[in-house]
């Protein structure tokens, strides 16, 4: 179903959705009347190197190189943990290393994710649990313990894992406030947090592929082609707030930030535009030109290199968030095959230091007190 898209009367002619002929008239306008930085912004590399410059084209037809596969030990390992958590009662919350024992899978996990999520490419896919094996809850369980080795779990609004399906069927559009919630495409982006993870214990009957690409590549090819671009990338953008909009109806940050030789970008489209019917608010800056152009150029150059993931029922993906933009094509769900994902924002012990923009958010998502809620059923709210 497509996504309804409504305007804020204030900003530039832009929407959720990318449009590619907007983008390269706005493009080639700007190139034609404005004067245009041609260097770099002071503290920007040139061209940034190492294992996260990465095509999609340099990984397909090799997943032998990206995919983990269970074996037979490890798999048993796994169903003697939800097991044995299970029976002793406890709260999904007391999930932790001494509560869900995996003697070899959980050095294993941690060293694959530490060396090619947080270092390395930044990502990885866990393949050969069988979600229908399992309930509901005890699929909730062995997602979170597995990914208790990985990193601490963070906060997702109200809950601290995810559920991604379409509720479109059962809410209505008008409801809806994100797009995970839809079986609409997806634009490219980043959530919140170092390493994201997504757990399929279903797939649609059709489409639905995942798409990752490296925000470092897009980062080089902008840097070489139009270095304005990373002027406009690394200067303040009025974000939309959800929370205590009332109050603070935006906050001012960057979206790109070279700190500790690493580049680390951080956004999501529908800050900017608005989603559905709920247009961006008529009460706070409208972007610029220049910014409109810049996230369109983000999305356009991440589909040029994406690399698409096929997920296989019981695959569990990890991405480095602060390193790789991701995305998602359209599907169609039937009574038999359904997507549904589910989703931590984890932190690893060897994690990135942050530009202090974003320690706010990492606080409110990981270290600030929270009670640790994992719903059975989706939820399509974050706050």
């Amino acid at each position: 179903m497509p996504t309804v898209q409504l305007q804020n009367s204030s900003q530039p002619d832009f929407t959720y959705l990318p449009d590619r002929k907007n983008y390269e008239a706005r493009t080639a306008r700007r190139l034609d009347t404005e004067q245009l930085e041609n260097y770099l912004p002071e503290g920007f590399p040139a061209q940034l190197e190492g294992p996260k410059l990465w095509k999609g084209s340099d990984y397909e037809g090799k997943e032998n190189e990206w995919v983990y596969k269970l074996n037979e030990e490890e798999l048993n390992e796994i169903d003697e943990a939800i097991h044995s958590f299970e029976a002793t009662e406890k709260p999904i919350s007391d999930i932790q290393k001494e509560t869900f024992s995996l003697p070899t899978f959980g050095a294993k996990i941690k060293q694959l994710t530490e060396d090619n999520v947080v270092e390395g490419r930044g990502f990885i896919v866990v393949r050969g649990l069988n979600p229908d094996k399992y309930s509901r809850i005890q699929n909730i369980i062995a997602y979170t313990g597995i990914s208790t080795y990985v990193g601490k779990r963070g906060q997702q609004g109200l809950h601290t894992l995810g559920h991604i399906k379409d509720l479109v069927p059962e809410k209505g559009l008008t409801e809806i406030t994100a797009p995970a919630f839809t079986n609409d495409h997806q634009v490219y982006h980043t959530d919140a947090g170092d390493i994201i993870s997504l757990y399929a214990i279903g797939v649609a009957e059709q489409g639905g592929k995942s798409r990752i690409a490296s925000s470092w590549t897009v980062y080089n090819e902008l840097a070489k082609s139009r270095p304005d671009l990373i002027h406009t990338l690394s200067k303040d953008w009025p974000f939309q707030t959800d929370l205590h909009k009332e109050k603070q109806p935006y906050v001012l940050r960057p979206l790109l930030y070279y700190l500790d030789n690493k580049l680390i970008i951080q956004y999501a489209r529908r800050s900017f535009t608005g989603f559905g019917v709920n247009p961006r608010r008529e009460d706070i800056p409208p972007i610029t030109e220049a910014q409109a152009e810049a996230l369109d150029a983000l999305h356009f150059t991440a589909e040029k290199v994406n690399l698409g993931v096929n997920f296989q029922k019981g695959d569990i993906q990890y991405i480095n968030n602060l390193s790789i933009f991701h995305a998602r094509d359209g599907y169609t769900d039937s009574e038999k095959n359904k997507r549904h994902l589910l989703r931590h924002w984890l932190h690893p012990e060897n994690a990135w230091k942050l530009p202090p923009q974003l320690e706010p958010t990492w606080n409110t998502v990981y270290h600030n007190d929270r009670i640790e809620v994992f719903p059975l059923e989706a939820t399509f709210r974050f706050f």
